[in-house]
């Protein structure tokens, strides 16, 4: 029950069973990518091929969605969300039968590629489903939840896919989601159907564009630590005049992306239909939202990447048991994700980004200054927890302003921009992480090499000082073995590795806290009010204009009255 005006309103909740299907339907896609890497060993057994196979077919399943995902979300608008979805999902769980059934990393390649494909057309109809089911409260809990699945599938995966690789086989795990998959569509027919928008025309110009930009980028980050960030290696599968690839493919990614928005502008200002309707981001508080969207994407992305490496190298632990370890991070994101809705009625957007980005500074800083070789000292597991809580509640944070600040209409392009700067953001995060830490660790390797009078010339002639990385101390040491290097050197370079890997790893986590840190300014001017449900339709149902939702966005919280200056779609007022 809410007052408004001396009336009472009466709020009714809707069933819960639509997010049951958007969570599952979420943890089925999230988990077969995890899936994949938790069983990767089996497969390369299985299938006797390299690891960097798997991660080529993660990779594949990735790249298709972020390049296909605003495609899908208008292909959901003109034929009908539900519709849409129960496909998706069937061909989802098509393909996931493929990948258990794969005989050849093709086969492998192949499926997980249509996965990703079919996974642009579910994930902007998860969105809608949300935001036609469930409004105000309701609605900043459901997606919380949404939040919420992505590191609960990840949690699964390194239970059941784990357990399932070192036992019966790792092949189960993806006949599992396809049982999930016959699940999530029975349900799906209990969910209202979301009527069609048959006028909806698409502008396959606009795609085609945006394809081949996510794919120059995320291609051209990706091969940065691989390729070369400047000069081509040898790994590089082509080089102009001796440069890398990878930045001429992110120059041409970035001009392919200022032409895709110009492109969207004209054909706005002609009036004629676009990929993606630029009315999600009209004002410059729905733009500082992604902003810290990415920012967080960034910044939590590269952090999955840097602990793991960690563990794994500087400590020397297996995959499953880094899995283990990162369990009270990935727990705390998940808790995160699903309470923090409970904040939004007492404090503003910004205030709460703004906390947020200083509890995931904190997390990074405390990791950086506590992180030694034991892995279980109380103060990592703090600052593992505290990043995780940070993150979680910002990540749920700006997808809940983004989809309440537009019209129900276009649920599904917020859905797709999601998914889009999800990708883009996190491809780079992972990308810019591993060449700068691996630029750190090689400057101080030489530098240490230098002023270390054990490692003489002549050994330092035997070894390969291009192409500097984190290894194990195993490594290095059978790398030494194939030199002249007496045991006193091994010792010494081992020594020298050991310091300069932990060095590396915790400058670029103070990197990322100073990232986070930086993030508090766009955080700064994300709305300033709470709206209840969806505020950028007014009562009368017309669309606010950029002026109204700017002036809002400056207004204090509330007026004279105690009430927020513009009512939302409900008639209600939002205080």
């Amino acid at each position: 029950m809410s007052k408004i005006a001396g009336q009472t309103e009466t709020v009714v909740k809707a069933s819960w069973l639509p997010l049951i299907v958007v969570v599952l339907t979420q943890i089925q896609a999230s988990f077969a990518v995890n899936a994949l890497t938790v069983s990767m060993q089996g497969i390369t057994t299985d299938l006797n091929t390299p690891a960097t196979s798997v991660g080529t077919a993660i990779t594949a399943g990735t790249f298709a969605m972020a390049a296909f995902i605003l495609l899908g979300a208008k292909v959901g608008a003109k034929f009908g969300s539900r519709r849409v979805f129960q496909i998706a999902v069937v061909i989802h769980g098509a393909a996931m039968a493929a990948v258990a059934l794969s005989a050849t990393p093709a086969m492998l390649f192949i499926a997980q590629a249509a996965s990703g494909a079919v996974i642009a057309l579910i994930a902007p109809a998860l969105v809608v489903f949300i935001a036609a089911n469930f409004h105000g409260q309701q609605q900043a809990k459901a997606i919380g939840y949404l939040a919420a699945a992505i590191p609960a599938a990840g949690v699964l995966a390194l239970l059941i896919a784990g357990t399932f690789a070192s036992t019966i086989g790792w092949r189960y795990s993806f006949a599992l989601i396809v049982v999930l998959a016959v699940i999530n569509l029975l349900l799906s027919f209990k969910l209202k159907p979301v009527a069609p928008q048959k006028d909806v025309k698409i502008d396959w110009v606009g795609a085609l564009v945006a394809a081949a930009s996510v794919i120059l980028l995320s291609f051209g980050f990706s091969g940065l630590n691989t390729w070369g960030v400047v000069l081509a290696t040898d790994a590089a599968p082509f080089n102009v005049l001796g440069i890398s690839p990878a930045p001429i493919l992110i120059v041409l990614g970035i001009i392919g992306g200022q032409f895709f928005f110009s492109w969207l502008r004209r054909r706005k200002a002609q009036g004629k239909p676009q990929i993606f309707d630029l009315d999600v981001l009209r004002t410059g508080s729905e733009k500082a939202t992604t902003i810290c969207m990415a920012a967080m994407l960034f910044v939590g992305t590269a952090a999955n990447f840097l602990i793991p490496l960690y563990i794994q190298i500087v400590q020397g632990r297996s995959s499953l048991e880094t899995s283990f370890a990162i369990i009270p991070y990935t727990l705390s994101i998940f808790i995160a994700s699903t309470v923090v809705a409970t904040l939004y009625k007492r404090f503003p957007p910004r205030q709460i980004a703004r906390v947020g980005f200083v509890v995931v500074a904190l997390g990074l800083i405390l990791l950086a200054f506590t992180i030694r070789n034991e892995w279980e000292q109380f103060f990592v597991i703090v600052g593992l927890i505290t990043l995780g809580l940070g993150q979680g509640a910002i990540v749920a944070l700006v997808f809940n302003t983004l989809l309440s600040a537009a019209p129900k209409t276009l649920a599904g392009d917020v859905g797709a921009w999601r998914g889009l700067v999800h990708n883009i953001s996190g491809s780079i995060g992972i990308a810019l992480a591993s060449v700068f830490a691996v630029g750190i660790l090689s400057s101080m390797v030489v530098t240490g090499i230098a002023g270390n009078a054990t490692l003489t010339d002549d050994l330092k002639s035997q070894v390969d000082l291009n192409s500097i990385n984190f290894v194990t101390n195993d490594h290095l040491k059978d790398v030494l073995s194939t030199t002249t290097a007496t045991p006193e050197q091994v010792d010494a370079a081992v020594a020298l590795n050991e310091e300069a890997r932990l060095r590396a790893l915790k400058i670029s986590l103070l990197a990322l806290a100073s990232i986070a840190v930086l993030a508090i300014i766009p955080a700064g001017r994300m709305p300033n009010y709470r709206p209840g449900d969806l505020p950028a339709e007014l009562s009368s149902g017309r669309p606010a204009s950029e002026e109204e939702l700017e002036v809002a966005d400056h207004e204090d919280d509330l007026d004279a009255t105690g009430h927020h200056p513009f009512p939302t779609p409900s008639g209600t007022n939002a205080a």
